[in-house]
């Protein structure tokens, strides 16, 4: 189970993702810093949990089919051209170890590398995701928190 603090935490990461999706999607520089600060500011497992779980849903409603290879490429150029004219130090391996963190691979080919935090390049890719599946991000961000608090809450045989 998350810990005690989930319940006001949760609001917290939904309010920053939020935020960060709405600064993203107006191209707010200084707005989409805040917020992911913001979120960098909250417990870094359960942030990364609510990221993962979004990322993973929109994906799944924008490529109801299954995802190739071909669509892996596209979501991760089409992100990386939407928003380098805003955030001009946007990392693309950032947006690749995001979306890969979020289909449950672990990208150790570079350990030596130094590494950003996928955050905001997975908040990147809610914005896109979103706006590609039309879906609104505030019902994703509340279907994610809840479907993880209720994970946590089953008993393990």
């Amino acid at each position: 189970m998350w810990p005690s603090e989930w319940p006001s935490s949760a609001r917290a990461i939904a309010t920053a993702i939020e935020a960060a999706v709405t600064a993203a999607r107006a191209a707010d520089e200084s707005g989409f810093d805040a917020a992911t600060a913001d979120l960098a500011e909250l417990p870094a497992d359960q942030v990364t949990a609510v990221l993962a779980a979004i990322v993973r849903e929109l994906l799944e409603i924008a490529h109801p089919d299954g995802l190739t290879g071909d669509d892996v490429r596209a979501v991760l150029e089409s992100v990386v051209r939407r928003a380098a004219p805003w955030l001009p130090r946007l990392d693309a391996a950032a947006v690749f170890s995001a979306l890969a963190g979020a289909l449950g691979i672990d990208e150790e080919a570079e350990p030596d590398r130094p590494r950003t935090s996928p955050q905001p390049a997975a908040v990147l890719l809610i914005e896109y995701l979103a706006e590609l599946s039309r879906t609104p991000p505030d019902h994703v961000v509340q279907r994610a928190i809840n479907e993880i608090a209720r994970a946590e809450t089953v008993e393990m045989p």
